[in-house]
């Protein structure tokens, strides 16, 4: 039986968002590069490629934790052993019947999952709080001009942390169902609330499907210094 990696800490089955996808399992774990013990990869039996044997310890780490929820959503989900490799495209591969997004960030890492009949495409994205010296910095990339006209700069560390974090979200949701990459300014977060849920709008044609105007459901939560949000199609 494969063990967990000693970076990190016991998973957690559970949905730390407002409203469950069903069908969707998550998990997640902490982590701490410091604890990276030498046989952590063999001894999760997770594949160690060589660009991860010359990464620095916290990559590593990040990878094994990612990769260690992803398994046990997977297993979750449908009893299946899995552990999704890297695509060129530096995507998880899934199975071909699986949906999923793996996310990490500082010392914290999650992954979910869903049945394609469930679920057309799954996103999710963790990104630390943005202090606001540093909101205000990166605010004009992130947020497009309707965006930066609609910022209460009351709320602004928030507000582009999380438009970052959603952003984030719809590129992992829509990427394996478009294969099309897109930015930033190619979409727009409408409006997003204190309970947790968020509207975002295409700006750009992706397909005959996923076209300029199309708009999507999002939802959000914040834990601690951390913004967590998800998409869902």
């Amino acid at each position: 039986m494969n063990r967990l990696p000693t970076c990190c800490s016991p998973l957690q089955h559970h949905w730390p968002l407002p409203r469950p996808v069903p069908g969707a399992v998550l998990v997640s774990c902490a982590f701490d590069p410091a604890l990276l013990a030498s046989d952590d990869f063999q001894r999760a039996a997770i594949e160690q490629t060589p660009a991860l044997q010359r990464s620095v310890a916290k990559r590593q780490a990040e990878y094994l934790a990612g990769r260690s929820c992803a398994r046990a959503a997977l297993q979750r989900l449908d009893g299946r052993h899995h552990v999704p490799a890297t695509g060129d495209d530096r995507a998880p591969i899934w199975p071909a019947d699986i949906v999923g997004s793996i996310t990490h960030g500082k010392g914290w890492a999650a992954a979910v999952v869903a049945r394609k009949t469930d679920c057309a495409g799954l996103g999710l994205d963790q990104e630390n709080l943005l202090d606001d010296d540093r909101a205000a910095r990166l605010a004009g990339e992130i947020l497009i001009a309707d965006e930066l006209q609609r910022l209460d700069p009351a709320r602004q560390a928030l507000t582009v942390t999380l438009t970052f974090s959603l952003k984030e979200s719809l590129f992992k949701a829509l990427y394996p169902l478009v294969r099309k990459r897109f930015y930033f300014e190619h979409a727009e977060v409408l409006e997003w609330s204190d309970d947790g849920t968020a509207r975002l709008r295409l700006l750009v044609d992706l397909s005959p499907e996923w076209h300029h105007g199309r708009e999507l459901e999002g939802q959000f939560s914040v834990m601690g210094d951390q913004v967590l949000s998800l998409i869902a199609v």
